[in-house]
């Protein structure tokens, strides 16, 4: 009779990265969103749970659990490991500005990663660091890619390959896109080629997350 085979623990599977996608205008609020919802907080004037329920699974549950705990209090008393990975480069005095603006509304708990070409790279290497992490944005990306010249048939297999990173990360991730197809048509062929490549990349995005937002005026509605 051939000798048994030790039995094996099971290891745990690593649990998947969960994706939640925010998309809105410029100054739309879409960046303060994504910091709430990358705490697991619920956006502002997202549907609330209501009392005796239980939340769903896929929801986004409220950090206060259900006890009226303000927004302000559950930042405090949540302590994540947080990075916030940031795609824009201060290229010129205006975009220095607004990248010092957006990192004043950051509270210090927050690592700030700069990967202006290549972010699936540090989350294959580093995201499995933190608990949540925020990337802001998938359309200044998409335009230093451009500017580095990359091939515009190649940008679908760039985003496969971060959302796949991702996936593979087992974190909170929350990804930040501009909507540009609901503003004037661009005069430049370059511009309309730009907003089409961003609305393809997005849709990609939103097909593969868990959650989708659309944020107006600084209110969040979910999408899917």
């Amino acid at each position: 009779m051939a000798p048994r085979k030790p039995n094996r623990p099971n290891m745990p599977a690593k649990p998947a990265g969960r994706i939640m996608f925010v998309l809105g205008g410029a100054a739309s609020g879409k960046s303060q969103t994504a910091l709430d919802l990358a705490r697991g907080l619920a956006p502002p004037q997202a549907v609330p749970v209501p009392v005796g329920r239980s939340v769903q699974s896929g929801q986004t549950p409220r950090a206060d659990g259900g006890k009226g705990v303000s927004p302000r209090d559950a930042r405090k008393s949540i302590s994540p490991r947080l990075a916030f990975v940031a795609t824009g480069q201060a290229l010129d005095e205006e975009m220095a500005h607004r990248i010092a603006r957006h990192q004043s509304t950051r509270s210090s708990d927050w690592t700030t990663v700069e990967e202006p070409i290549d972010p699936a790279a540090w989350f294959s290497r580093h995201a499995q660091t933190y608990q949540a992490i925020v990337l802001d944005c998938v359309t200044l990306w998409l335009s230093n890619l451009q500017g580095q010249g990359f091939p515009e048939a190649a940008v679908p297999g760039k985003v496969e390959e971060l959302l796949k990173a991702m996936r593979g990360s087992g974190a909170r991730v929350v990804i930040v896109s501009n909507e540009l197809g609901l503003g004037l048509v661009p005069l430049e062929p370059a511009g309309r080629a730009f907003r089409d490549l961003a609305g393809r990349a997005n849709q990609q995005i939103a097909a593969e997350a868990d959650e989708v937002y659309f944020v107006v005026s600084g209110l969040a509605q979910r999408i899917k």
